[in-house]
């Protein structure tokens, strides 16, 4: 991938004029343009070296990775520590309106033998049996899965004459701009103003990286019809004409998206739908392999992950991988005091205080504006996430108190957690390294509310409207961790989507003793929970014999694992290891507990034996039903 920065020889310069618009190695005007002059020897060069020019410039830019950190970070070269991840073709069928993090946990279960996989330089080739064209694709994949990366990669092995990489969170900053799509390609690429661009010569390629995070509209339904390049309009009106093939229809189109907006772009413009999975199970040990470069210590960590199941799961998401290499690294090579975390929670707040402690020690702060630092974070972590953002601009951080002057200082000091970006223009863009990162902040936020300002942050919202004085009461009374968690149980429960379910285990969790001592330089106070949590673990176990989904009752089962409490699910394993379960009559909880076990359980059910749990007390349709969601996950039952 590296030969086209190299000088090119004649022979080189020769096959590239041939598809350099304007150009004719014969040396004779093309009959159709008479009155054109022949281009000189050094327009051609000029021309060859421009193009060369422009794809050094992308491999420069591309090269690098800067793996869950700003700019300021240290950068690995991409092909040093990629690790080839697990694309598959995929149905565009219906969108999925669950949690991210449980649609990793539902793909964990899937056989990997079951779907085909595509590297990612073979995404526009289509497979045996296949003979339609592929001009454009649409790669979705949960957030920090790999989609970016990938694109990164694609670039750096080069198959295509012109690629324009254009992510939406730049293309964002360019909404209230009338240009031609020409006109916009110079302002991106300045090198392009010397070029013929577009010609049936080249082959071009426009990458859209992020479509979840577009802020237009995209209508396909529009009568406006675009054709020229040359022709100014809006970019919305640019980028639908040309997914929709009016503009510029020979050109190739890669859009990569999270899962809840892939729909954004009709069925019908897409050839193909692929869907990055992360990692596979060697993917993942090859990961920390080329990361950690102590071998025995990465088979330690290897060895860790894979006995927590919550841990594995989250292992198929790469940044889930740097953050946990991050934080297993030190404890482990270290020897550290403290407990190795098994649960999501405490992973997550133990790279944070990682993160805070190098801030300290290279900034020699004060522990006291930590405090300060991490609540304003956590606040726009929080206020977001209600919103649904993932990246934010200056005008997202005004409407949270935070002093845009300020928030590069934010930036700086813990680049690990939160990345300013600069967009078009030097325009900045703001993100956490991983939705998941925000909402381990935002559950924070919420907690030290309670804690250190005995605010319910839950009742904020419906204080607008009171008078004064019943302001003051709401502020005046004590806010108990029950309470607290009971609200943000019930909220959770509440949402369509689940957005809210990877928060609320992390708000439960960051009251287990451990993950407190933890956090004690962020508390002003350290409350006694462990009575509070047995009023939480008492109301998830009630909202979960009442519950009628199986997928909110598994992310409460995960909830009760974040507390430390396994007592139903032992009660069932008890069951099953004595083989007295098809004689047992279960409660609705323990029917529950079951399904949870066995969704979560080691080995891959490719046949579910229904027959050992019919019995006496269990009749066969009973288990049918009460089981159901075990039977969909597997590929055949008896």
């Amino acid at each position: 991938s590296g030969d086209s920065l190299r000088p090119i020889s004649d022979q080189q310069a020769e096959v590239i004029l041939k598809k350099v618009p304007g150009t004719v190695p014969s040396g004779k005007p093309p009959k159709s343009e008479p009155y054109r002059t022949v281009p000189s020897r050094t327009m051609h060069w000029k021309s060859a070296n421009i193009l060369n020019t422009f794809r050094s410039n992308l491999k420069k830019k591309f090269q690098c990775l800067y793996e869950g950190t700003a700019k300021q970070g240290n950068s690995t070269l991409l092909n040093e520590i990629y690790t080839e991840l697990y694309i598959t073709e995929s149905e565009s069928g219906e969108i999925s309106n669950e949690h991210e993090v449980r649609q990793i946990e539902t793909q964990s279960r899937r056989a990997a033998t079951e779907d085909t996989p595509i590297k990612c330089s073979d995404i526009f080739r289509a497979l045996p049996g296949q003979d339609k064209p592929i001009r454009t694709v649409l790669t979705k994949g949960v957030a920090g899965i790999g989609k970016t990366v990938s694109v990164q990669k694609f670039i750096l092995d080069w198959d295509v004459q012109l690629i324009f990489p254009l992510p939406f969170r730049a293309l964002n900053l360019m909404k209230d701009k009338t240009l031609s799509l020409l006109k916009r390609l110079h302002v991106f690429f300045p090198e392009t103003k010397e070029m013929e661009i577009f010609s049936d010569k080249y082959k071009v390629l426009f990458i859209f990286d992020g479509l979840d995070e577009c802020r237009l509209s995209l209508d396909f339904q529009s009568d406006v019809r675009l054709c020229d390049v040359s022709e100014s309009a809006s970019v919305d009106v640019l980028l639908t004409n040309l997914i929709v093939g009016n503009l510029l229809p020979s050109a190739l189109i890669w859009i990569t998206s999270r899962p809840a907006a892939a729909d954004l772009v009709p069925s019908e413009c897409v050839h193909r739908v692929t869907e990055v999975r992360g990692f596979n199970e060697p993917q993942k040990e090859e990961y920390f392999r080329k990361r950690i470069i102590d071998q025995g210590l990465a088979k330690r960590i290897i060895s860790h992950l894979k006995s927590s199941k919550s841990l594995d799961i989250m292992c198929h998401i790469p940044v889930f991988c740097w953050i946990s290499a991050a934080v297993l690294e030190k404890m482990l090579s270290q020897a550290e005091s403290g407990e190795i975390p098994k649960t999501l929670t405490q992973m997550y707040t133990h790279f944070l205080m990682a993160q805070i402690n190098i801030k300290d020690m290279k900034y020699n702060e004060k522990k006291d504006t930590d405090k300060e630092m991490i609540f304003q974070l956590g606040k726009l972590a929080y206020e977001q996430l209600e919103k649904g953002n993932v990246i934010f601009y200056e005008e997202d951080l005004r409407e949270c108190g935070i002093d845009v002057t300020e928030a590069s200082v934010y930036s700086g000091l813990c680049t690990q957690i939160f990345r300013e970006e600069f967009g078009l223009y030097q325009v900045k863009v703001f993100c956490f390294v991983h939705l998941s990162v925000q909402e381990h902040l935002a559950a924070l936020y919420v907690h030290l509310s309670c804690t250190n300002n005995n605010t319910n942050v839950f009742d904020q919202i419906t204080e607008r409207g009171f008078s004064s004085r019943i302001k003051d009461w709401i502020q005046s009374k004590h806010v108990s961790l029950s309470e607290l968690h009971h609200r943000a149980v019930d909220k959770a429960l509440q949402s369509k989507n689940g957005h809210l379910d990877l928060f609320l285990r992390f708000l439960l969790g960051l009251s287990v003793e451990s993950n407190r001592g933890l956090l004690q330089g962020l508390m002003k106070q350290t409350r006694g929970s462990s009575e509070s949590n047995e009023e939480t673990v008492e109301h998830i176990k009630k909202k979960i014999r009442i519950s009628r989904s199986p997928k909110k009752s598994i992310n409460l089962f995960h909830c009760l694992n974040e507390l430390g409490d396994h007592s139903i699910v032992e009660e069932i394993q008890q069951y099953l290891n004595s083989g007295t379960l098809a004689e047992a009559k279960l409660t609705s909880l323990q029917w529950s507990a079951l399904v949870f076990f066995l969704l979560t359980s080691e080995q891959m059910m490719d046949v579910f034996e229904l027959n050992k749990l019919v019995g006496r007390e269990n009749a066969s349709d009973k288990v049918v039903r009460k089981l159901l969601p075990v039977i969909k996950e597997s590929r055949s039952a008896q």
